[in-house]
């Protein structure tokens, strides 16, 4: 019965604009209400500036455009904030907007993989029920923000 339990996973499905992203559902800590956040005009088109959360300022990114597709603030539009991964001190979350609310799917190991175009930040696309997900690279992403200099000292632990 534990290897059974330990080859299933429970995910979530992110509802983008032009794709679905799928995660574990222990990289996302919370979903939150959309809020604009302000930016300068500087930066890339995927940094959509700073959004608050519990206490923090904590960037936000728009991952379509970071695969070179326009940003879209829908009126489903939500934001995800992520656990990273990287272990940076300064750098604990990232917020991605999405357009609705993820659902939970379980997973297991039979995974299919799906052969269709991936942009660099998805590794992976993977057949769940009736759609496919994109797999996206979280490494990837946080690395976008530290390359581009975004990556803010908060100065919380």
């Amino acid at each position: 019965m534990l290897e059974h339990r330990a080859s299933n996973l429970t995910g979530l499905l992110l509802p983008l604009a032009d794709r679905t992203l799928i995660l574990p559902n222990v990289a996302v800590a919370e979903l939150i209400d959309y809020q604009r956040s302000t930016f300068d005009l500087d930066s890339p088109p995927w940094y959509l500036g700073l959004v608050n959360w519990r206490d923090r300022q904590i960037p936000l990114l728009s991952f379509e455009s970071a695969c070179g597709q326009k940003t879209v603030i829908g009126e489903r539009a939500r934001i995800v904030i992520l656990n990273t991964l990287s272990g940076r001190p300064d750098l604990k979350f990232i917020a991605l907007l999405v357009q609705g609310i993820p659902r939970s799917c379980k997973l297991d190991s039979q995974l299919s993989y799906v052969d269709v175009p991936l942009c660099a930040l998805e590794k992976a696309a993977v057949q769940v029920a009736e759609q496919v997900a994109k797999v996206p690279d979280l490494l990837a992403l946080e690395a976008l923000l530290v390359d581009a200099g975004l990556v803010v000292e908060t100065g919380l632990s």
